[in-house]
C-alpha cells in the first residue's frame, strides 16, 4: 500500500514537473504573440503617419489650387471693371476708379490669405495626427522589445519548478 502511495507521490511531482514546462510554453508563446501584435500595431501606425502626410500635402495643394482659382476670378473681376469704367470714359486711374480697383486687390489678398492659413490650418492637423501615429510606433516598438519570451518562460519555469522541488522536498522526508 506504501508502495502504491509512494508511486503516486512521484508521479504527481512528475506532473508537476510537466505542468511547469507547459505553463513556460504558455508564458512563452503568449510573450511571442504579444510581442507580434505590438509590432504590427507600430507598422499599422507608421502607414497611419505615412497617410495623414500625404493628405496633409493634399491640403496644401488644394488651397493653392484654391489661390490659382481665386486668383483668376479677381482678375477676371478687375479686367471687367476696367473695361466697364473705360467704356463709360472714366479716368482709371484717379479718384473712385482707383479706390475700386485698389479695393478689389485688397479683397483679393484677403480672401488669398484665407484660403492660405485655412490650409496651413488644414495641414497641421494632419501632420499632428501623424506625429501622434509615429509616436505611438515608436511607443509599440519600445514595448514589444521590452517582451522577452524567452524571459518570460524562465519566470513561469521557475515558479513552477519552485513548487516540484517542494514537492520533492516534501515526498523526500517521508520516505527517509
Amino acid at each position: 500500500m506504501w508502495k502504491d502511495f509512494s508511486m503516486m507521490q512521484k508521479a504527481s511531482i512528475y506532473g508537476q514537473a510537466a505542468g511547469a514546462f507547459g505553463s513556460a510554453y504558455g508564458a512563452y508563446s503568449q510573450s511571442r504573440s504579444q510581442a507580434s501584435s505590438l509590432d504590427f500595431q507600430a507598422k499599422i501606425a507608421d502607414i497611419n503617419a505615412r497617410q495623414s502626410e500625404f493628405v496633409a500635402q493634399g491640403e496644401l495643394a488644394k488651397g493653392n489650387q484654391q489661390v490659382a482659382s481665386l486668383t483668376l476670378k479677381a482678375g477676371q473681376l478687375k479686367s471687367k471693371q476696367k473695361a466697364t469704367m473705360a467704356a463709360n470714359g472714366i479716368d482709371l486711374g484717379v479718384g473712385s476708379a482707383a479706390e475700386v480697383q485698389a479695393s478689389t486687390d485688397i479683397m483679393k489678398q484677403v480672401d488669398k490669405k484665407n484660403i492660405e492659413l485655412n490650409a496651413l490650418q488644414s495641414a497641421w492637423g494632419y501632420r499632428m495626427q501623424g506625429s501622434n501615429q509615429s509616436s505611438q510606433a515608436a511607443m509599440s516598438r519600445a514595448n514589444a522589445s521590452g517582451i522577452s519570451p524567452t524571459g518570460s518562460a524562465a519566470t513561469s519555469l521557475l515558479g513552477g519548478a519552485k513548487g516540484v522541488a517542494d514537492s520533492w522536498y516534501k515526498y523526500s522526508k517521508q520516505v527517509s
